[in-house]
């Protein structure tokens, strides 16, 4: 609302940088978690860096924001973001992965967007970003490694999962 011609252009840049991030060579390059991994991280890390390459930093930080915020009434109303409830941590890590995504930005404005994503894939593969813990099996774990019995958590905000950096290796 404080932004809208803003948001209009990330409106229209959103349709060009959706065609990259859904390329299946992404997933190849990370992993297939569109929740909590490296997959979700590269989204929030690409397209932020995407905004912010033709939009200062601080308005696109602000629409970050606000959409994090939807994502809090998104679960308020029991409803799923990419396949599942969305909850604190996620958000915590979105929010981290935004600024990465800031960073990239603001530091490659002329980069084109094939070689903003190899940029990305590096930068996430190097450990820069924020990811959600899992097990070998893909299912989430805390800090201690525990599996965590998500029946137990439906419906609620705080899930005992914990962040790691985005090159912590899936083998537990």
């Amino acid at each position: 609302m404080c932004h809208p011609i803003a948001a209009i252009k990330v409106k229209k840049m959103y349709s060009k940088s959706y065609a990259i991030y859904n390329q299946p060579a992404t997933k190849i390059a990370l992993d297939n978690f569109n929740n909590g991994g490296k997959l979700d991280a590269f989204r929030h890390v690409f397209f932020m860096a995407v905004f912010s390459q033709k939009i200062k930093a601080k308005k696109i930080k602000k629409l970050g924001i606000a959409h994090e915020k939807g994502n809090y009434r998104q679960f308020k109303k029991h409803q799923n973001e990419e396949g599942e409830q969305p909850d604190s941590l996620s958000n915590v890590m979105d929010l981290k992965n935004n600024e990465l995504g800031l960073i990239i930005g603001a530091e490659n404005k002329k980069l084109p967007l094939d070689e903003l994503k190899l940029k990305v894939i590096k930068e996430i593969n190097a450990g820069k970003a924020t990811i959600i813990k899992r097990n070998s099996n893909g299912h989430y774990v805390d800090c201690n490694n525990q599996l965590i019995d998500q029946k137990l958590y439906v419906n609620k905000w705080y899930v005992p999962k914990c962040l790691v950096l985005s090159d912590y290796i899936y083998n537990q």
